[in-house]
Order: C-alpha cells, then sequence, then structure tokens
C-alpha cells in the first residue's frame, strides 16, 4: 500500500481542476458548434417580408476575405467558421451607433442568381461552411485543386433605406431635333421626308411650311402670259454626286427673264421620278434648272422627262459622272443649256419652295409643259444610282396656279 500510495501523493493539486476545466471547454465547443449548426441549417424558407437589421455603417467586412475553411481538419474548419461569423458586421452595440428597422419588401426584388447545386456527396462540415457564406450574404466556390475549400468570391452590399430613398440623378435626353441631326436626310427610312423637318431648327418649313413644293399641278388660270426669255449659251460644267442626286455647275453667264427680273443660272439637278405631276401625271424624271437673282430670290424651271429618243446633253453629262461622291468631275468638253428645252415653250407658274432642305419657301416655279424625252438607258443609268429621289406631293393650300395659253 506505501508503494501505490506514493505516486498519488506527488501528483499536483490542481490536475482535477485542469481536468474539469478542459472538459467542460470541450462541452462548450461541442454545443456552440452544435448550436451553430442548427442556426445555419433553417427548416423552412425565410419570408420575403420579413423584417431584417441592417447597420447603417455596416461594411462587409467579408469582400475580400478569403474565408478558406479546410475540410481535413474537423477541429479547425469550425474554429474558423466560428471566428468568421463573430467577425462579421451584423450589429454594433446600441452605444455606439443606432440600428435602423426597415421591411424587406421596401427594397425593390433583386434579380435572383442562379446557385451551383451542391455535390451529392457534400460532407456535413462542407454544406455548413457553405451555408454559413450565404447567411453572411457572401457568393463562393468550391476549389478542388486546394483539397475543396470553400473561398468567398463575393459579398452582397446591403441596401440602406437611406440609400434606396435617395432621389435619383435623371439622364437628360436629347431633344428630338438634336437627336434626328445625327440622321443625314434622305428619300427612305429614318431620314425621310416625314422626318425632314425635326431634324435642324432650319429644316422647320419641311413639316410646317405652307407654301411647299411639289405639288400636283392642276385647275391652273388659263392667261396670257409673258414668255419666259432663256439666254443660255455653251458653258463649261462640272459633274458631282451629293449622295442625294447627280448636279451639274456651270460657268456664269446663262440666266431668264421673267416678269422684268433676271435670274442667273447656277445648276441643274435630276429626280426620279418627276416630283411634280401634272392633273396626276407622274413622268419618269425630271431636271430642275436653279437660278437667282441679284437680291438672292430663286426661280426653279422644270423640265419634265419622258422615255423615248437618246438626248444628246443628257449623255454628256453621264459620259463625265464622277467615281466617287462629294468630288466633282471637270468636263472638257461645252454643253449648251437650250438643247435641254423643249421646243415648246408654254408653261405653269407658282409660288412654292425648294423640294429638299432646308425646304425654303418663296420659291418662283417655272413648270415647262412640254416634256422632253431620253432614252430607256439613259434613265437606267441615273436608276442605278438613285433609283427614287422625289419628295412626295404637298398640299397646294389653295395657291394660285396660272398657265400659259
Amino acid at each position: 500500500m506505501t508503494s501505490e500510495a506514493e505516486p498519488a501523493a506527488k501528483m499536483p493539486r490542481f490536475a482535477p481542476k485542469l481536468l474539469i476545466v478542459g472538459g467542460a471547454a470541450a462541452l462548450v465547443l461541442l454545443l456552440l458548434v452544435g448550436g451553430l449548426g442548427w442556426w445555419l441549417w433553417p427548416s423552412a424558407p425565410v419570408s420575403p417580408r420579413a423584417k431584417t437589421l441592417v447597420h447603417k455603417d455596416a461594411v462587409p467586412a467579408v469582400a475580400t476575405a478569403s474565408a478558406a475553411v479546410s475540410a481535413s481538419s474537423a477541429a479547425a474548419a469550425a474554429s474558423e467558421v466560428a471566428v468568421a461569423a463573430a467577425s462579421a458586421p451584423v450589429a454594433e452595440s446600441p452605444a455606439s451607433a443606432p440600428l435602423q428597422t426597415h421591411d424587406a419588401g421596401d427594397v425593390p426584388p433583386q434579380p435572383a442568381q442562379a446557385q451551383a447545386a451542391p455535390p451529392a456527396d457534400e460532407a456535413p462540415l462542407d454544406r455548413l461552411q457553405r451555408r454559413l457564406g450565404q447567411v453572411l450574404g457572401a457568393r463562393g466556390e468550391v476549389n478542388t485543386a486546394l483539397g475543396g475549400e470553400w473561398r468567398v468570391v463575393t459579398r452582397a452590399v446591403p441596401v440602406s433605406r437611406t440609400t434606396q430613398d435617395a432621389p435619383q440623378r435623371q439622364v437628360p435626353m436629347p431633344a428630338a431635333g438634336h437627336a434626328a441631326a445625327a440622321v443625314h436626310w434622305t428619300y427612305e427610312g429614318r431620314g425621310g421626308p416625314q422626318a425632314w423637318g425635326h431634324m435642324k431648327p432650319e429644316f422647320h418649313a419641311c413639316a410646317n411650311g405652307q407654301r411647299q413644293s411639289p405639288i400636283d399641278i392642276r385647275d391652273g388660270l388659263s392667261l396670257e402670259l409673258e414668255p419666259v426669255l432663256f439666254d443660255y449659251h455653251p458653258s463649261r460644267f462640272g459633274v458631282i454626286d451629293t449622295g442625294h442626286t447627280v448636279q451639274v455647275n456651270l460657268a456664269p453667264g446663262n440666266s431668264i427673264d421673267i416678269n422684268g427680273r433676271r435670274y442667273e443660272l447656277l445648276q441643274f439637278h435630276f429626280h426620279r421620278p418627276s416630283e411634280e405631276r401634272i392633273n396626276g401625271r407622274q413622268f419618269d424624271m425630271v431636271v430642275h434648272l436653279v437660278h437667282k437673282d441679284a437680291e438672292g430670290r430663286q426661280a426653279v424651271v422644270a423640265v419634265l422627262l419622258e422615255r423615248g429618243a437618246a438626248q444628246p446633253l443628257l449623255q454628256a453629262v453621264w459620259n463625265n459622272l464622277p467615281l466617287e461622291k462629294g468630288e466633282e468631275a471637270k468636263a472638257r468638253s461645252l454643253i449648251d443649256l437650250s438643247e435641254l428645252l423643249p421646243s415648246e415653250r408654254g408653261y405653269y407658274t407658282y409660288m412654292g419652295s425648294l423640294t429638299t432642305p432646308p425646304c425654303s419657301e418663296g420659291v418662283l416655279w417655272v413648270v415647262m409643259k412640254q416634256p422632253v424625252q431620253l432614252s430607256s438607258a439613259q434613265i437606267d443609268i441615273f436608276s442605278r444610282l438613285y433609283p427614287m429621289n422625289a419628295r412626295p406631293i404637298q398640299q397646294a393650300s389653295g395657291r394660285l396656279i396660272k398657265q400659259s395659253q
């Protein structure tokens, strides 16, 4: 008995207390892990109208943390999960900062993000780690290369009521005129005639003018009008494809005299089909000869073109078509515009506008009654470039139309 009692006497007196404290710590740790697992494993979904507490100064500390928990050591993983849960910024004490309570229904619903399905053989501890990240608002991924570590990729930042209720800055939308100005005017589509008047302020008359052209010429007053005096001579010329038509620029020296006023010829260009109509009839093409007087007033002579024999002057123009749009091709030959006029010089006249933007009004129109012929081949050449470049008919609006007898 003496030999067995001696070792017991040598045992430190605090040994029983150490064993008791260690056992109690192990029991507390076991209860903590079990309770945390029960809390993170809800049996029913949370109502979307549930009250949530969001601290106004809460900063997502887990946004940059890796939160990597190794699945190889159960004790180390449990301790790291407990530390992550304790460091999550859910709330502070009332003495440090007040809490703001709001209804989750006040925040607009966010589009649900697709969650990757957990593997079928997922261990309970791995599921516990993944659920912890979800509760903390984190989105993670399992890295199989690192032994099944679950890493935090990003964390959703809570939206406070103050941010939600803040007025949103309105982005100013461009005015209709400015937005349309980026679209160049054309004869079809978005930039077609219906949109011209809204593209630029200077195009206002295209939509709101009261004396617009072209018109369907009907019921003109038959009067003894003075003839138009054409003073055309052989001239040098240049041909340019404007992107809207084929235009011929002329050297100075050609003019007309009408009602005692002289107008200088500046250029002529073509439309297909004819923009003007005579008692409802539309022609294959039309050529507009644009003149201007010393005061800037404009007069346009319209010569209607119909299918028939070839026209030599038009062929000279086609022969000098430029290869590129916007580049003027200077011709070496001369043209005499009197060859483009009909033999009969009767005409219609009325006040109208330009038929292209800016659709300026106050233009004197002289429309020759007799059409001039051109061949099918000559029509086809222009059609290859511009199959249709005619503005629709505009309202006559009670305008006076006169015609020579």
